[in-house]
């Protein structure tokens, strides 16, 4: 009966996952360390074998040595280790110069999370996790049941639209005298128990986990991952657990192609991300003189890596997208890298970082050029600059007005000439005006249409225009003619009286 809780698939699936991570940089260092003391011992009892001569002072040295070199390498190992587990991230990544595909902008995640409150109506329950939904452009809410043996209460499915007035909501009631389970619930309770007794050796962090809701039917959608390697370890993606909220069934499959919104756990886009650290050698690693970093300068404080973006294309597809910067003191974005938000099979998605030509300053920089640049427009009242988010190619998208109005959006494409190329739109991308378009941009463009399309301002004392007198006929030119010396003598005859 003691040993019981070791054979619990849930508490054994803990125990084997932080053991399997320890044994990888223990058992190494521990082996050495050993060996290495152990070393001493062996030659003074070979000495004493031969010779029948005790251990002399030279061998308790060598002891000593062997301790110091033994913990050396352990200290090395996981130095090392910590290299090895980054390379193993990296397996599979690309380094391109290749633009950006085209992102479809879309309304900040905190501008979501924000108008998921007011929504929710007469509901009691604690906000527990907000999520985009790409495929269905809307952002999913579940919110937990108040109390110790329960589990969730209801999920919300919302649009956020960046314009117009559409507010389409959907609301989906767990059935909670039967789905009574959620993501670290008490005993029974407890979401994560009933899919190890499923399946064990898989685990899933609760920051990737969201809802849907497939008519009234609400479902909890938990991207899972497992553990790969013996001395480096990583994890990998280990398909999806589905859990119903009016059955409280749950079903696991690693067939994600109907699963209504991101399958790949984001969690690890973000560790494939952070180990582009290892892109070069061991040395560049450790003195970090290679990689990126995400950018953390405040600017998109809440949400600052891992957008989930829709392709503009109309394809369907998605993916987590974050703007890198170079590690060190630099700020600028010089990379963007992407990570498909659904990947078919167990290994890890592709991770791509595409090298910006030209560069671009830091979100934080941007949101002082919007503010400059558009003071007539921002920022009054409640109204903040949102998200910066690469948008495609070399061009970046940021958000002007409130939690629960989005007014204008900015749209640049990064440094041209020391200048920065950015035009002001309305929320749904009517353009405004430019403090500077590029010459032959669509934007460019559009504002030279504006231009010809204006009525031409006269002088007040300029005559009216008769058009271009090429296109008249002879007659019409002599009786214009005719119009005009009648008009002259009228006046002249007149001048006279």
């Amino acid at each position: 009966m003691v040993l019981a809780p070791l054979y619990a698939p849930y508490f054994s699936t803990i125990v084997v996952w932080e053991l399997r991570k320890a044994f990888a940089r223990l058992a190494p260092a521990a082996v050495a360390v050993a060996g290495l003391a152990v070393l001493p011992w062996l030659v003074s009892r070979t000495r004493r074998t031969n010779r029948g001569a005790p251990a002399g002072d030279g061998v308790k040295t060598l002891g000593c040595l062997g301790a110091v070199a033994g913990l050396a390498f352990a200290v090395a190992w996981l130095v090392y280790g910590s290299y090895l587990q980054d390379r193993a991230y990296m397996a599979g990544a690309q380094i391109v110069a290749e633009p950006v595909p085209d992102f479809a902008a879309r309304s900040p995640y905190l501008v979501g999370k924000a108008q998921a409150a007011p929504h929710l109506g007469d509901v009691t329950g604690e906000i527990a996790d907000i999520t985009y939904l790409p495929d269905a452009d809307r952002f999913a809410t579940l919110v937990e049941r108040r109390g110790w043996l329960t589990g969730y209460e209801v999920g919300l499915v919302q649009e956020v639209p960046l314009g117009g007035t559409g507010r389409a909501q959907q609301r989906c009631a767990f059935d909670v005298g039967v789905a009574d389970a959620r993501i670290g619930g008490w005993f029974g309770h407890n979401l994560g128990r009933k899919i190890s007794a499923r399946e064990r050796w898989v685990r899933f962090e609760a920051s990737d986990a969201y809802v849907t809701c497939s008519g009234d039917t609400p479902l909890v959608v938990v991207p899972l991952k497992r553990q790969t390697g013996i001395l480096v370890v990583t994890e990998r993606p280990a398909g999806v657990a589905l859990y119903n909220g009016r059955t409280g069934q749950l079903a696991l499959t690693t067939d994600t192609v109907d699963v209504p919104g991101p399958s790949y756990p984001t969690s690890l886009a973000a560790r494939q991300r952070e180990a582009t650290a290892a892109v070069g050698s061991f040395a560049d690693w450790w003195f970090e003189r290679s990689g990126w970093d995400a950018s953390e300068d405040g600017a998109n404080e809440g949400n600052e890596s891992e957008f989930t973006l829709r392709h503009r294309d109309g394809s369907g597809g998605s993916a987590y997208v974050t703007p890198l910067t170079p590690q060190g003191e630099a700020s600028s974005v010089v990379a963007v890298a992407t990570v498909p938000t659904r990947h078919r099979g167990t290994g890890l998605a592709p991770l791509t970082v595409h090298r910006l030509d030209p560069t671009w300053p830091s979100p934080k920089a941007i949101v002082a050029l919007v503010k400059a640049e558009y003071r007539d427009v921002c920022c009054y009242n409640d109204d903040q600059v949102f998200e910066v988010v690469p948008t495609g190619g070399t061009t970046w998208t940021a958000t002007i007005g409130s939690e629960q109005n989005i007014r204008y959006r900015v749209e640049g494409r990064g440094q041209v000439g020391g200048r920065e190329v950015s035009c002001l739109k309305a929320a749904d991308g009517a353009l405004i005006r430019c403090a500077y378009a590029a010459p032959g941009s669509p934007e460019e463009q559009e504002l030279g249409r504006r231009e010809d399309g204006k009525p031409k301002e006269r002088a007040p004392d300029a005559p009216p225009d008769v058009g271009d007198l090429t296109a008249y006929t002879p007659e019409q030119l002599a009786e214009l003619n005719r119009r005009v010396n009648e008009e002259v003598n009228r006046r002249l005859k007149g001048g006279s009286q």
